[in-house]
């Protein structure tokens, strides 16, 4: 059967590795067991081997040596016995008839150390001897025995049974509350999640755990969760809100076209005022259409902006003259009162295209005396552009979501003086496009939409 879900697979490969572990412990310290005794107490002789080397004249330091390591040490010196620590040890080989073949045949061959592996026949047990020659008279002989170690084994392997018995069921109730602790709250957030997927916004992500990983992602998902409510909101609000502005002047356009068809076809003048407002409302759309066409560019990561030079005096004197039939048809002022000029680095397209949302903008929300001020200042190698309002502010809750499409008409749509209500996400775009700051400061005497360009000259 294929594990799938997360407690099933934690609760296994736990209780695999506990498995694995005690397969280890099988293979060394039974089956091994003997061999890594071998290799043990073939150590201890090659250590106390070197150690006799620079202590053989030292008597009382050998005979701890013996006493410490269960070594059988014996030195000769021309045939002679002048060290031995057999009465230390049982079991010791040296010293004997059995012995006595190996001492000669080492003390004939010109090596300077020899190993043996020999049966001590008083105790049938394999034992190791290690002779080593200090000089041409002088040969030390080592030896220590390999205790059988069957019975140890036997009873190592019947405790073996019990301890992995134990171990198991251990491995099995930790792994099945450890899966069940990390799984529950990620089960929890899964079902909250299909319940998102659904737009359900009424789910919540808060699940307290002692793990900071799944903490971290609750509140990620919370946030998430949050972003998109906030989302779908404005979606919902934007589908509305163009529908709006699509719908009045549709009506319109369709409304006139019937009145010049039925009623004022004969009528030069009224024909032409009718006319006049069709295509009027015609341009609206147009312009709607273009805007949401520029958004889906300036959003798209494929437009590439190149880089130019703009004279911002000249620039802003131009975007003001399209205002003028403003200023003489509905009374509004437009206050520039700079007159140097500054060169800055920029997309003038792109640039002029910021600035006339931001006087948009400002048109359709400012006060009562209809002005709008346009502000020019020098910040070290950055000239600072801002647009002013006199309306009665945005709420400083709102400021973060201002910049969204329709956010301004999100809860009492108003139809535009001018534009049509996505200025603000275009400028957006073409600013962070331009990798340059921008924002407002708003309180309840009005709005300043700002924005920096870095000088021609500044590196």
């Amino acid at each position: 059967m294929k594990l799938k879900n997360l407690k099933s697979k934690i609760w296994f490969y736990l209780s695999i590795f506990a498995g694995i572990i005690l397969l280890f412990l099988w293979f060394f310290q039974i089956l091994f067991l003997n061999k890594f005794y071998e290799l043990t107490k073939r150590k201890t002789v090659e250590d106390v081997s070197k150690e006799i080397k620079t202590h053989y004249n030292d008597e009382e330091y050998l005979s701890k040596l013996s006493f410490e390591k269960q070594i059988c040490i014996q030195i000769t010196k021309n045939e002679e016995i002048i060290y031995s620590s057999t009465n230390y040890n049982r079991g010791c080989i040296l010293d004997n008839n059995h012995s006595s073949q190996y001492f000669d045949l080492f003390k004939e061959n010109s090596r300077e150390n020899q190993t043996y592996n020999i049966i001590n026949p008083r105790f049938k047990n394999q034992t190791i001897l290690k002779g080593i020659k200090i000089d041409s008279e002088t040969f030390v002989f080592v030896s220590t025995s390999l205790m059988p170690l069957d019975s140890s084994i036997k009873i190592l392997k019947q405790e073996f049974i019990f301890v992995a018995l134990i171990v198991l069921v251990l491995a099995f109730l930790v792994g099945y509350f450890i899966s069940k602790k990390l799984s529950d709250p990620l089960v929890k957030m899964n079902k909250a999640a299909k319940k998102l997927a659904k737009g359900n916004f009424d789910v919540t992500f808060d699940i307290e755990t002692d793990i900071e990983e799944m903490n971290d992602l609750s509140k990620t998902l919370t946030y998430t969760k949050n972003e998109l409510s906030k989302l779908e909101e404005l979606r919902r609000d934007l589908l509305a809100n163009v529908g709006h502005d699509l719908k009045t002047p549709l009506t319109m356009i369709k409304a006139y076209a019937e009145m010049v068809r039925d009623i004022t076809y004969k009528d030069d003048q009224k024909r032409e005022e009718n006319l006049n407002i069709i295509i009027d409302e015609t341009d609206r759309l147009t312009v709607l259409i273009e805007d949401i066409i520029e958004l889906s560019k300036m959003q798209s990561a494929k437009e590439e902006l190149s880089m130019e030079k703009i004279k911002v005096h000249e620039m802003i004197q131009s975007v003001l003259k399209r205002y003028e039939i403003l200023s003489e048809t509905e009374g509004y002022k437009f206050i520039y009162e700079n007159n140097k000029e500054y060169t800055v680095l920029g997309n003038q397209k792109r640039i002029e295209q910021v600035l006339f949302n931001l006087i948009n903008n400002a048109i359709n929300y400012t006060g009562k005396d209809k002005k709008v001020f346009i502000l020019l200042d020098e910040e070290n190698d950055k000239i600072k552009i801002s647009i002013k309002d006199t309306g009665n502010g945005i709420k400083e809750e709102d400021i973060p979501y201002i910049w969204d499409k329709y956010y301004h008409n999100s809860k009492k749509h108003k139809r535009n003086k001018v534009g049509t209500g996505i200025g603000l996400s275009i400028v957006k775009s073409v600013l962070e496009k331009h990798d340059v700051e921008y924002g407002v400061t708003s309180n309840h005497n009005g709005s300043i939409f700002y924005f920096y360009l870095k000088k021609e000259d500044s590196k």
